[in-house]
């Protein structure tokens, strides 16, 4: 049997190219292999962010460059769809994440978040529009990060839809302005949750004081770039990246402060230090960090009936850390992480599959669509 460093060479050589399925074995709860069969069903997508299945089978993949692709089932890659908003793509910025309106069957809307320019300022926007043939149709800006910033790092951006139809959205610090995260008066550093039609959602903590933005739920956060529904509590689980180190997991709470930038367990990039007491602060504890940072992103609550054993697991992709986390859970606390494709890829997003595949986005010029099935080989 070759080693897992070994294996991990094999797929790095295997996601440079195009077709051939490589087969890896992992451990699962009960120490029993499960083999897992791994596949670049597409390639040539530019820095592919955010993807999202529709009830054909297809799936819309965002490119930050700008560009909302539809790929079939067996890989082939349509022209880019006309009328997506403008966007800047230029360091962190782009066309970002994709999610369907949860009655996309009838309405056929889907919501995008984008780096979106004014003059020489830009800031994170969500836009609605109908997916049309090959087109946006009645595209409509829902929400806009306020203020926009310059520079062109941390729009966080992750939409993900809670139960209740109500929608959760990511947001950065926009990188220099971090102190920002502490303040109430502003979206940066920010988890915001609307309706819709981008009102502000009936409960959330801030709605009755005019002096604070009405849309949010959280604050005190860098860089979220992970979110999931947790399929039994129904609850938002996020991920965000630290500076030095200090990637955390959150389970936010309305109100709640998670405390950037005055409490982390990473470093400065000019390696000053920060507290990394949270509690002793009057700020909410991570269930769970990484330090070194492995820079995550993507994030999902494993659900289907492929992978049985790895049932409510969570998975996530990596970008330093170039491979894929599961991590398995026990009630809200992480009780084991096993880290899969090692030193392959830096992996942009995860997502499910209608036939329970995991599916991964790699971020580079070349990016690649891979498919993780389980193998029936031994």
């Amino acid at each position: 049997m070759k080693s897992m460093r070994q294996l991990s060479v094999i797929v790095a050589m295997i996601l440079s190219t195009l077709g051939t399925p490589y087969f890896l074995s992992s451990a699962h709860a009960q120490n029993a292999p499960t083999t897992l069969k791994v596949e670049v069903i597409s390639s040539g997508l530019n820095h592919p962010w955010g993807m999202a299945f529709l009830p054909s089978g297809q799936l819309l993949v965002t490119e930050r460059v700008g560009r909302l692709r539809i790929i079939s089932p067996d890989g082939n890659i349509s022209g880019p769809l006309q009328s997506v908003p403008t966007v800047f793509s230029k360091g962190q910025g782009g066309l970002l994440d994709v999610v369907l309106d949860p009655d996309f069957s009838n309405n056929r809307i889907i919501y995008l978040s984008y780096a979106e320019p004014q003059g020489n300022k830009v800031g994170t926007a969500v836009a609605k529009a109908e997916l049309g043939d090959m087109a946006l149709e009645n595209v409509e800006v829902i929400f806009r990060q306020h203020p926009k910033t310059k520079g062109g790092d941390h729009y966080g951006s992750r939409l993900v839809f809670a139960p209740d139809g109500n929608l959760f959205i990511t947001l950065g610090d926009r990188s220099k302005h971090m102190d920002e995260a502490q303040q109430l008066d502003n979206h940066l550093g920010k988890l915001v949750r609307i309706r819709r039609d981008g009102s502000a959602s009936e409960g959330n903590p801030f709605t009755r004081n005019p002096e604070t933005m009405p849309e949010i739920w959280s604050y005190g956060h860098r860089h979220i770039q992970g979110a999931a529904i947790h399929p039994e509590t129904g609850k938002i689980w996020i991920h965000e990246h630290g500076p030095r180190g200090g990637d955390e997991i959150n389970i936010p709470q309305p109100g709640k402060n998670y405390g950037w930038p005055k409490a982390s367990y990473g470093v400065h990039y000019s390696m000053i230090p920060i507290k990394d007491e949270h509690a002793e602060q009057g700020f909410e504890e991570p269930i769970y960090y990484w330090t070194p940072s492995i820079a995550p992103s993507g994030m999902l609550f494993y659900t289907g009936k492929l992978f049985p054993e790895w049932r409510n697991n969570i998975f996530i992709g990596t970008l330093a850390g170039q491979h894929l986390v599961r991590l398995e859970t026990k009630g809200n606390k992480i009780v084991r992480e096993e880290r899969l494709l090692e030193n392959s890829a830096r992996i942009r997003d995860v997502a499910q599959g209608p036939e329970g595949a995991l599916y991964l986005l790699t971020d580079e010029k070349n990016g690649k669509l891979i498919k993780i099935t389980r193998s029936s080989s031994k």
